[in-house]
């Protein structure tokens, strides 16, 4: 009895931080602009920020610096779209790896695909907003019923050297409720059946992001990226399953794989 409230004594912080995240999100997701651009550079800066001391580097002016750069050429480049954003995009990622104690290659590639995947969300808002619906609802379809069928079916674990808590129960939990937003999107936004699909594809590419962010913490030696977010962590933990998703996006956009999206 005691462990079975265990594995549940969370849900309460982790429901109300995530009703505020959700209220806050959807206004600028709904709002798109300004708002939702906003939105995404404070996410994308909090991440660097986080993301810096996993490495080995934890002074304060390295971190804001990084952060503010990061930031600064995810805007640079959602709105210019020139080789000097592009290149602009890799400075922060290469500082990161110059200034990094441990994992220089492996530091560059995280940060570069946190300021990717934050780009790819502008770009995809700018697609419209049942796309960007789309995306989120597929993330937290996966993440919520992976985390109750997890508790509740238990079972082998994924991959328990990297996420011993990820069961298969849950992580194929994910990928159904990921199609089942498909579905739904299908029939109600007149999307593309190959949807269906690709939603359980990005389903599974939101779960590697969070396997690679468990992986990098777990080498660092530390349980959170940080106590941002009760009940959640950090900024980077809450969101890494994003990452992977909106890395998706931007692989399949401006192929004929793009048209089956709302």
């Amino acid at each position: 009895m005691a462990a079975a409230e265990g594995a549940w004594s969370d849900l309460r912080t982790r429901l109300l931080s995530a009703a505020v995240l959700l209220l806050v999100a959807g206004f600028a997701v709904a709002l798109g602009g300004v708002w939702f651009t906003l939105l995404v550079l404070v996410a994308v800066a909090l991440m660097v920020w986080e993301l810096v001391p996993l490495f080995g580097t934890a002074q304060m002016p390295v971190r804001g610096g990084l952060a503010a750069l990061g930031a600064g050429s995810v805007v640079y480049l959602a709105f210019s779209q020139t080789e000097m954003a592009f290149l602009l995009l890799l400075t922060a990622p290469v500082l990161l790896a110059v200034r990094a104690a441990r994992d220089r290659i492996a530091g560059f590639c995280y940060a570069l695909a946190v300021l990717a995947a934050g780009a790819g969300l502008i770009f995809l808002r700018q697609e419209g907003l049942a796309a960007v619906l789309w995306l989120i609802a597929v993330v937290i379809a996966s993440d919520v019923m992976g985390y109750f069928a997890g508790r509740m079916l238990g079972g082998p674990r994924f991959w328990p050297a990297v996420s011993p808590k990820k069961t298969w129960s849950g992580t194929i939990a994910g990928w159904i409720g990921a199609a089942l937003v498909g579905a739904g999107f299908v029939i109600w936004a007149d999307a593309g059946w190959g949807l269906v699909l690709l939603s359980a594809v990005t389903a599974l590419a939101g779960q590697m992001g969070d396997i690679a962010e468990s992986a990098l913490k777990r080498r660092a030696g530390v349980k959170d990226s940080s106590n941002l977010i009760p009940g959640h962590g950090g900024v980077l933990d809450r969101f890494d399953a994003i990452l992977g998703a909106a890395l998706v996006w931007l692989v399949i956009a401006g192929t004929p794989l793009a048209g089956v999206l709302p």
